[in-house]
């Protein structure tokens, strides 16, 4: 197969989705001027199912097109936070200053949304929510991936918005939306993850599948891909990963297959400074020489 073959066979085990042309709409609930830059509360329709409530930020005064970070918020069993913890941060497991104020400080727009079932579009447990989905013959991640292209969609219509520099990144959930968005989007030129890329057949060998909630598991996926497939879909593109060694849910040997793999495929398309996986010996959570690292790594890859 052809890489983009690769890319269409990975979408396709995604269930069944919306039309992709469907129109999207944007309906701006407020904007305010938000620890110096200006936030926008947004709700759009993405999907044509439910609205997805999301944050638009930029700095303060732009003038013209920016380089615009699409951040995907955490899981970690708090259904409230959602797409807040883009805005107000996430307690000991982000650094400081949160990610919409450290991105429009740079002079880069920013995005985020709640994605299903968090902060305002709570109310039904995990487990309901992909037995239903399932029923219909969709996938609940696939619809969280979904969503994260048709927001690539919208953010590509805004003035604000420069379409040839366009990065994604998050922790744990968000890391992983962040390299699966960045594989299946080739719009996506840069992406950074933190604590999330996790090889899935480590995580079998360690018995670590409790680890990740029932929204991260997509039907038949081992059949056609390993972790380190789908991330080399993103390839020639630039990729940091960001890691902890004693973080179970990313097991050690695993990274270092994923690295290997990679290390590998972007040698083989002269890219080899595109790719870098740098570990700590920490758990799951950032810390700050990580968000020096990636906001070093922006810098680079979407002002350069």
């Amino acid at each position: 197969m052809t890489i983009d073959q690769r890319r269409l066979k990975l979408y396709s085990l995604l269930g069944d989705f919306p039309e992709r042309d469907r129109p999207i709409t944007a309906e701006l609930v407020s904007e305010t001027e938000h620890d110096g830059y200006v936030l926008e509360t947004l709700v759009l329709d993405l999907n044509g199912i439910e609205l997805v409530p999301a944050y638009f930020a930029k700095p303060m005064g732009l003038d013209g097109r920016a380089p615009t970070v699409v951040y995907n918020h955490a899981h970690g069993g708090q259904y409230d936070i959602g797409k807040e913890e883009f805005v107000y941060g996430r307690g000991k497991g982000l650094q400081d200053p949160p990610y919409a104020k450290a991105l429009t400080d740079k002079g880069y727009c920013a995005f985020c949304m709640d994605t299903w079932n968090f902060g305002e579009r709570r109310g039904r447990t995990e487990s309901e929510l992909f037995k239903e989905m399932l029923w219909k013959g969709q996938v609940l991640w696939g619809m969280m991936v979904y969503d994260g292209i048709r927001g690539v969609d919208y953010l590509c219509s805004r003035s604000e918005v420069d379409a040839d520099r366009l990065a994604t990144g998050g922790i744990s959930m968000g890391s992983t939306m962040a390299w699966w968005l960045a594989a299946v989007d080739e719009r996506i030129k840069a992406c950074f993850d933190i604590c999330c890329l996790t090889d899935f057949h480590e995580l079998i060998a360690t018995r670590g599948l409790d680890g990740h909630g029932i929204y991260y598991y997509v039907p038949g996926l081992l059949k056609h891909f390993t972790t380190a497939q789908i991330n080399a879909l993103i390839a020639p593109r630039a990729h940091l990963s960001l890691a902890g060694n004693y973080d179970r849910l990313t097991p050690p040997h695993g990274l270092d297959r994923i690295d290997a793999e990679l290390k590998e495929v972007y040698a083989s398309l002269n890219a080899a400074d595109n790719w870098k996986l740098v570990r700590h010996e920490i758990g799951h959570f950032e810390t700050a020489a990580m968000r020096k690292e990636i906001m070093e790594f922006l810098k680079k890859h979407l002002e350069g």
